[in-house]
Order: structure tokens, then C-alpha cells, then sequence
């Protein structure tokens, strides 16, 4: 397999194929940061394609200081921050939020019945919210962390701060969603055990 940086190197010189590879390479690792992110599909699938657009438009200018997934990391968090910006100046309504009564669009496992799909998709989207609520920066440091296997010194170049930092964010984002989702589960038993 050839490596990043001969690949990099290829693209400098014009070759296309090579940032195909590169894109290839990638894809599925920046889409999962950007729909962590923004919290919708579609979004993420735009923002997906532009982190590649502004990759490939930069690429003669990285420098090798970092490696190049932590550039294209670092590329991809700032599309998605100016992203979160946007939003915030503006109310979106998405058809894509769902509601547990909604059928799911999925196929679904044929391995599992239909009690536990239900609570797999439950959790999933109960834990999807909780994320999506932490502040930004907490949010991206989870997603770098815990979802995208980053080190902590990895984190920082991205993130461009101090590792203790990376190291505080991460632990408040992890301390904020335990927090959360044990409030949630003291009030869904509460709830059952006086309905129930």
C-alpha cells in the first residue's frame, strides 16, 4: 500500500489518481467526523465533499509538519465549525429528524428481532442527542477521540491547542454526556416505575 506521503507527493505533481487514492482512503473517516458534527446526513455529505474540495485546492501548500490525516482532520473540523456558524445565524428545520414512532428506513438485521432493533436504534439516537447537545469543542474532542481513534497529540495539532487542553475538553465532554444520559435514565425509570 503506498503511503500518504509518496501519495501526497503524486499529487503535488498533478496526479490526479493519487488524490483519488487519497480520497478513497478517507472518505468514510470524514464523513463520520462531519456527521458527528452537524448531526445530519446530508450536511455532512456536503461538508464531506468540500473538506476534499479545500484539501485539493491546498494540497501543493501542505507541508508535512503533521501527517496528512491530521491536516485533512484539521481542514475538516474548520468546515464544520463555519458550518455550526451558519447555523447558529439562521433556524433550520430538517425532514430528516425522526421520531421513535417513525419506521426505521434501514433494513434491518435479520439477526436480531425487532425488540432489540428497537433498542439499538433507541440508544443510538438517545446518545447521537446527547452528543449533538455538548458544546462544540467538547463534541469535537469526543468525536476525535472516542469515535475517531486520535491520540491526544493528534488532537492538538487539529484542535491547534495545548494537549492538556485536548485533555480537559475530552474529559468534560465525557463527564457532560455520563451526566446527561444518567439524568435521562433516572427520569425514564421514574417515569415507569409511577406509570407502571
Amino acid at each position: 500500500m503506498t503511503t500518504d506521503e509518496v501519495l501526497v507527493k503524486l499529487c503535488c505533481q498533478g496526479d490526479k489518481e493519487a488524490f483519488a487514492t487519497l480520497v478513497e482512503r478517507y472518505q468514510d473517516k470524514i464523513y463520520n467526523l462531519t456527521y458527528r458534527l452537524v448531526s445530519n446526513p446530508e450536511d455532512a455529505a456536503d461538508l464531506t465533499q468540500e473538506v476534499f474540495y479545500r484539501a485539493f485546492l491546498r494540497i501543493k501548500g501542505f507541508r508535512g509538519d503533521a501527517s496528512f490525516a491530521t491536516w485533512l482532520y484539521r481542514i475538516a473540523t474548520n468546515v464544520c465549525y463555519d458550518q455550526l456558524r451558519i447555523r447558529k445565524n439562521r433556524q433550520v428545520v430538517s425532514l430528516d429528524n425522526t421520531s421513535p414512532d417513525d419506521p426505521p428506513r434501514d433494513l434491518p438485521d435479520q439477526a436480531a428481532g425487532p425488540a432489540e432493533l428497537c433498542m439499538k436504534r433507541i440508544v443510538f439516537q438517545r446518545l447521537q442527542e446527547a452528543i449533538a447537545t455538548l458544546p462544540v469543542e467538547q463534541r469535537t474532542a469526543m468525536v476525535l477521540r472516542d469515535i475517531q481513534g486520535l491520540s491526544y497529540e493528534e488532537m492538538a495539532q487539529v484542535l491547534q491547542c495545548p494537549l492538556g487542553t485536548v485533555k480537559s475538553r475530552l474529559s468534560r465532554a465525557r463527564r457532560a454526556l455520563k451526566d446527561k444520559l444518567m439524568s435521562e435514565r433516572e427520569l425514564f425509570f421514574s417515569e415507569n416505575v409511577y406509570n407502571g
